[in-house]
């Protein structure tokens, strides 16, 4: 959020050089989009990402709560402290730059409807989530691209910032979303950038569920794994199942290293 909120004062706000030199929205756009591209691929291969698993979304901790990929217990803190953190980035940034962030053209960086209404914005949102938990859930799962995931996600956000923005403002992420809201006081079709990206994310864990047992003919054993601080193969994810069946899959090939 921090990232997000310089990024738009630099090159949305008018006193500043960038929105004068550049007249075009969309290479505007582009331009965001790839600062936020950059920025979620650092998070996402930094030490603190590869600890974590690099959520920092409450749709996606959901998803893989309804997948088994973390307990409850860790879910609910992963949730409540995507709230905060995004509260205090955006908090920050008002603290520190206040004439900047609250200028009209920057606005706290808020995401609300465009345009087209909010049932645009709703199914923008819903797609965008659903093809980005796909490509996340799917490509780590394939060993020659699983270390190219993150890469992924920063390419598809770019396309996302560039194309999106203008229908929904570009969220898939309630905290994202509430982290802007809480500060500038405006709500406006909040609702929508909770029930869009759960829906989205949830929908696109079906299918991977569904791909993920016909690969497999339907053994789900290692589908099942656990966000932890515990070395299984991996620094992060702690795999659940019978011993003899997790030592032929993981030596086969260890999708989440």
């Amino acid at each position: 959020m921090v990232s997000a909120c310089l990024f738009v004062i630099i090159i949305e706000h008018p006193d500043l050089p960038v929105r004068n030199m550049i007249e075009s929205a969309l290479v505007r756009r582009l331009i965001m989009g790839l600062a936020m591209g950059i920025t979620a691929v650092l998070l996402i291969y930094s030490g603190w990402g590869k600890r974590s698993g690099a959520h920092m979304n409450p749709a996606v901790t959901i998803t893989f709560l309804n997948l088994n990929r973390i307990c409850r217990e860790d879910a609910f803190w992963y949730i409540v402290f995507q709230f905060i953190g995004g509260f205090l980035g955006v908090a920050v940034l008002k603290w520190i730059l206040f004439n900047y962030i609250s200028f009209p053209s920057v606005n706290y960086v808020v995401t609300i409807p465009g345009s087209q209404g909010i049932w645009a914005a709703l199914i923008i949102e819903f797609l965008m989530s659903i093809m980005l938990i796909t490509v996340v859930l799917v490509s780590s799962n394939y060993p020659k691209i699983a270390s190219f995931t993150g890469f992924l996600v920063g390419v598809m956000l770019i396309i996302y910032i560039t194309f999106g923005a203008p229908v929904s403002g570009m969220s898939i992420n309630p905290a994202r979303t509430v982290a802007s809201a809480i500060n500038s006081h405006e709500w406006n079709g909040w609702w929508i950038y909770f029930v869009g990206p759960v829906l989205g994310m949830l929908s696109g864990g079906y299918l991977y569920r569904a791909w993920y047992r016909k690969e497999n003919n339907g053994d789900c054993t290692t589908m099942s794994v656990h966000l932890s601080g515990y070395k299984h193969y991996c620094a992060t994810y702690d795999v659940f199942g019978p011993e003899e069946l997790l030592k032929k899959n993981l030596n086969t090939w260890n999708p989440y290293d």
